[in-house]
């Protein structure tokens, strides 16, 4: 595997990220009482992680937080997109052809400029996991164009203004190969957050605790989401996170009474991955927590 060589920039913010305490001035914006969220912008509906998406997740009454996911690209890009590679299972080359299976890991987000990604079909190949998802050629946008669009679509169609729930893709074995350093992904994630002024609507979220360590330490007013999948309880996870986030974001197997009452005592908030039915919802309701991800917005 070629040894990748970051841009000077992307150095640059690794070495002085956590030198000096970022300090953000938000407004106090009531999160929503019951969080309503588009997994991915509802990729049961719509080619995932796409401004398409994000813009049809809105069409619903219900929804009022737009999921999604973020890679760093080799040109410290900050795009919307889930996996490390691009997926031969749902995505096409830019010549329309298929991404052959033994070609799996050859496209690497981190290895690719923006230019090149960009350039890939996300929507146009049938998804088998998700037979309603509308059919359209799109691709992989950066993030700050997505803000743009769905803040433009909230302007212009006089909408309620959306929470961004935004995950870190990241991991400590995918340093340096699927991922820059935490220090470096904060950095540049949070420049485009604060570029487009949306800090009071943004939860960070990660199943890779030190993105959301570096949120809480440098940017304290940025709600925190920990997201779980383990069998540890309720109070192992907080501890192993070090802090009380803002939300704790598990699997929703995991959510029981038990859990519910230890979090809304520490006035952490629940809410539950990725939850793909009416009666799944309904029970999850019935515990108590404080919004749901679904990948079905028509469910919401």
């Amino acid at each position: 595997m070629k040894k990748l060589i970051y841009p000077f920039g992307i150095l640059l913010f690794g070495i002085t990220a956590c030198s000096v305490k970022k300090s953000i001035k938000t407004d106090q914006v009531a999160f929503p009482s019951f969080s309503a969220e588009a997994h991915r912008g509802g990729r049961g509906l719509v080619p995932e992680n796409t401004i398409l998406a994000m813009k049809d997740a809105m069409s619903y009454p219900a929804v009022t937080t737009l999921e999604m996911d973020t890679h760093i690209t080799n040109d410290g890009k900050v795009v919307v997109t889930h996996d490390d590679y691009l997926s031969p299972g749902f995505m096409l080359t830019p010549e329309g052809k298929e991404i052959p299976a033994s070609d799996a890991k050859k496209y690497n987000v981190f290895k690719m400029d923006y230019s090149q990604l960009k350039t890939f079909d996300i929507g146009t190949k049938v998804n088998k996991d998700f037979p309603q998802q509308k059919k359209v050629k799109t691709y992989i946008p950066l993030l700050a164009d997505l803000i743009d669009s769905v803040q433009h679509d909230i302007k212009t169609k006089s909408r309620k203004q959306y929470f961004y729930n935004i995950e870190t893709k990241c991991s400590a074995k995918g340093d340096g190969v699927t991922n820059p350093k935490p220090e470096v992904f904060v950095k540049l994630l949070m420049d485009v957050i604060k570029s487009k002024k949306i800090e009071q609507y943004v939860v960070i979220q990660s199943f890779d605790k030190r993105t959301i360590q570096i949120i809480n330490k440098e940017y304290p007013s940025i709600k925190t989401s920990f997201l779980v999948s383990n069998k540890k309880t309720y109070e192992e996870n907080i501890a192993d996170l070090g802090f009380k986030p803002f939300i704790l974001s598990p699997a929703y197997k995991m959510v029981n009474v038990e859990m519910m009452k230890k979090a809304h005592a520490d006035g952490v908030k629940v809410i539950p991955w990725t939850v793909n039915t009416a009666k799944e919802i309904a029970a999850l309701k019935a515990l108590g927590v404080d919004g749901v991800i679904s990948d079905y917005t028509n469910l919401l």
